[in-house]
């Protein structure tokens, strides 16, 4: 049972952020149940088979036909005796379905209603389409990442959609729960991808601010700028990282690579980073990977081999940790943190579309009858889970 087991969440569809923090809570122990559409939306990306979709994991999923008076009632009676609502829908959509805050509230006054979205709820383009990279780019992140010389280069799709929209949506959630604990009431929480990105970005700022970040890209202390924190190939056509920033770690890094001190620049000699950098790719390439990995790996060089997603599983401290699991044979990365007694654990496979509606229902409180009609009506819709 993990720390927010007895918790009861609403999970409206979506892709992204929303299901990644319904996929944290319900990894803490919550009750989540997703109301999915009664066809498939055509926004998923992982192919037919669920199990792939691990996003979905640990929660039951409704097929519910929003477009019908009984179906909004019926996610409405979800509201009432649940703790919070997800949504990811651009601004104005849920109350045009009649599933805005006002009416979940009127239901449930202690409800958290968990909004996701990549602009905000308003301001000038908040009604407008976009995706992670849009959200990161006005956030001071994208142009932060890359090279010198590659230009701005995406960090796939975590920063926007993951870290800055799911983790801040799932932080926001709990601790408006913790709030409504106290006041007995309910509130919005409006989450950006745009501040949630930003936001990471909190100290990269300060640095800005203080003139020791320059906006020349790839000039910086983090952005491959210096030479003792970045990545290099070796010999085997791998790669490595170092990240010997602090004096006595940078002297560890020169003792192991056979580099002489004097003859090299001082480490914060910015001006001498570029052929310093030049320097330590020669060394790098006269050994492989797995050699490096011999001479530093547990040392205090901060060193790490870059490993891809086909080897990471495996790497002696995952397995040690637990820190991937398998969930109906797919190899994927298990709940973090890690708690003393409440112990979290990676639910269920994702559920097919609407496989859960009849048991999800009698779950959460709906008898034999109401059931019966929701799905004579089309209102509801029962699927069989998929049969590869």
């Amino acid at each position: 049972m993990g720390p927010l087991a007895g918790m009861k969440i609403v999970e409206l569809a979506g892709i992204g952020p929303v299901p990644f923090c319904g996929t944290l809570l319900a990894d803490m122990g919550a009750q989540v149940i997703r109301v999915d559409r009664t066809a498939p939306s055509g926004l998923g990306i992982s192919g037919k088979n669920p199990a792939y979709d691990v996003l979905g994991r640990g929660r039951k999923s409704i097929s519910v036909d929003l477009k019908s008076p009984e179906g909004v009632e019926t996610v409405l009676r979800l509201v009432e005796s649940a703790d919070a609502v997800l949504e990811g829908f651009r601004p104005g959509v849920t109350e045009r379905l009649g599933l805005g805050p006002d009416v979940c509230m009127a239901r449930n006054e202690k409800i958290v209603y968990g909004r996701m979205t990549g602009w905000g709820q308003d301001g000038p383009i908040s009604h407008a389409a976009g995706h992670d990279i849009n959200y990161i780019a006005l956030s001071g992140v994208l142009y932060s990442c890359g090279t010198k010389d590659s230009g701005p280069v995406p960090p796939l799709n975590l920063t926007g959609d993951f870290g800055g929209g799911a983790m801040f949506l799932a932080f926001g959630v709990v601790s408006a729960l913790w709030e409504a604990q106290r006041s007995g009431k309910g509130q919005v929480v409006d989450t950006s991808m745009l501040e949630g990105s930003a936001y990471l970005m909190l100290p990269i700022y300060g640095m800005h601010g203080s003139g020791f970040w320059s906006d020349d890209r790839g000039t910086n202390i983090l952005d491959t700028g210096a030479p003792f924190y970045g990545t290099y190939e070796t010999s085997d056509g791998k790669h490595v990282s170092i990240g010997s920033i602090e004096p006595k770690f940078y002297e560890e890094l020169l003792q192991k690579t056979g580099m002489d001190k004097m003859n090299l620049p001082p480490q914060m000699d910015r001006d001498t980073w570029p052929d310093v950098i030049e320097i330590y790719k020669k060394v790098f390439k006269t050994k492989t990977r797995d050699e490096w990995c011999e001479i530093m790996e547990g040392s205090d060089i901060c060193f790490a081999p870059v490993l891809s997603m086909s080897e990471a599983p495996s790497h002696p401290q995952n397995t040690a940790r637990d820190s991937f699991v398998e969930v109906a044979g797919v190899t994927q990365p298990g709940p973090a943190p890690k708690f003393s007694r409440t112990q979290a654990a990676a639910g269920g496979p994702p559920p097919s579309l609407g496989q859960d509606s009849t048991e999800g229902l009698a779950e959460w409180g709906f008898s034999e009858g109401e059931i019966a009609t929701l799905l004579e009506s089309g209102a509801v819709v029962q699927t069989e889970p998929y049969q590869g």
